[in-house]
């Protein structure tokens, strides 16, 4: 069976990510969990945006790769399928570098689109942390492999969701009022923190009816094996790990969709998606202790989805004037700004003893 230049990148592209990740994990070294600083934070979130600024000048260079483009009729046929709305000179070279052009931009926006609705995530990861008491030196071994699961199941979702849309345009159309709902909701929250119930979380009830949970934690594992009963346990961080690759699925239904505004193409979805929340962990440990001085930020988040959901159902018109993802690109950029500096010009006050 020959395998096609897409599945072939994209085992390529894996296997890389997957490199990177053991390094971030420690896999190489033999020092055991410890509570990541905020310089090793730092220096990794660095990392992560770097690798992934990096993979932005691959696409504009060699992005044909992905798909194996070689001569201009393939590249119709790839810009009909992924790309419609892009006009292409009949010159193939010229032709090949706008088509590049035009991924690199449409990477570059679900890049910062996921990392941006990912910021919600740290949020939640912090409640699910203090709600089971976990030690924080097992946050990143949580995270890290609670995200890897995650990864795996937007891939499901990503390529499942692109081929409903190649089949069924409309459910774009659904998936916009979807967005607008999502962001108005945020926008009209009161702000309330939510509490979470370890015991009566739904997917600790699935797991302690379906497998075989160890009562306590067993030092940095997830598993451990019960030699009196000759049996394999789950361990509470074991769970914790799940809900947290539950948690990110469940935040996968606003913001897949919403790169899926940006562009059709699958492979540039899943990148993207890929770069941002692998880079989520790393910015947990960087932004947790920081995170209440960004006051306004949940409300951009609600600001940014209310305005991919229009983008969504408004997509024939805006095409028509001309509003490219070169435009979305700045108004994203501009809601965060925004958001962010009203942030830090309007910080709470503090309240006088």
């Amino acid at each position: 069976m020959t395998l096609s230049s897409e599945t072939i990148f994209f085992i390529g592209f894996s296997i890389f990510v997957a490199f990177v990740m053991a390094l971030d994990l420690g896999a190489f070294s033999k020092s055991k969990s410890h509570v990541v600083s905020f310089k090793e934070a730092g220096i990794w979130s660095a990392v992560w945006v770097t690798l992934a600024l990096g993979f932005f000048v691959f696409i504009r260079q060699y992005g044909y790769l992905i798909h194996d483009i070689s001569n201009i009729a393939h590249l119709q046929e790839v810009k009909e399928r992924y790309y419609e709305s892009l006009k292409l000179p009949p010159n193939f070279e010229v032709a090949l570098r706008a088509f590049q052009n035009s991924m690199a931009i449409d990477y570059l926006t679900g890049y910062l689109t996921e990392y941006s609705l990912s910021i919600d995530n740290i949020f939640v990861f912090i409640l699910i942390f203090n709600s089971f008491g976990v030690n924080k030196r097992y946050y990143k071994k949580v995270l890290v492999w609670g995200i890897l699961g995650s990864v795996v199941l937007r891939f499901v979702f990503i390529f499942v969701g692109a081929a409903l849309i190649q089949e069924f345009d409309w459910i774009l159309y659904i998936f916009g009022a979807f967005l607008i709902y999502t962001g108005v909701k945020i926008l009209w929250d009161n702000g309330e923190e939510e509490q979470i119930d370890p015991a009566h979380h739904p997917i600790v009830k699935f797991a302690s009816k379906y497998l075989n949970v160890y009562k306590r934690n067993v030092t940095d594992h997830f598993l451990v094996f019960n030699h009196r009963y000759k049996k394999w346990y789950i361990t509470p961080l074991f769970l914790v790990m799940l809900v947290i690759a539950g948690t990110d699925v469940v935040f996968a239904v606003d913001s897949i969709p919403a790169i899926f505004s940006i562009t059709k193409d699958p492979y540039i979805v899943f990148f993207s998606n890929v770069f941002a929340i692998m880079g989520l962990r790393s910015m947990f440990f960087f932004l947790a202790s920081i995170m209440g001085l960004f006051r306004f930020l949940k409300y951009g988040l609600g600001v940014l989805l209310s305005f991919i959901g229009v983008k969504m159902l408004l997509h024939h018109q805006l095409m028509a004037l001309g509003f490219t993802n070169v435009h979305s690109l700045i108004v994203i950029v501009g809601i965060l700004a925004v958001s962010v500096g009203a942030s830090v010009l309007f910080p709470v006050k503090k309240q006088a003893d």
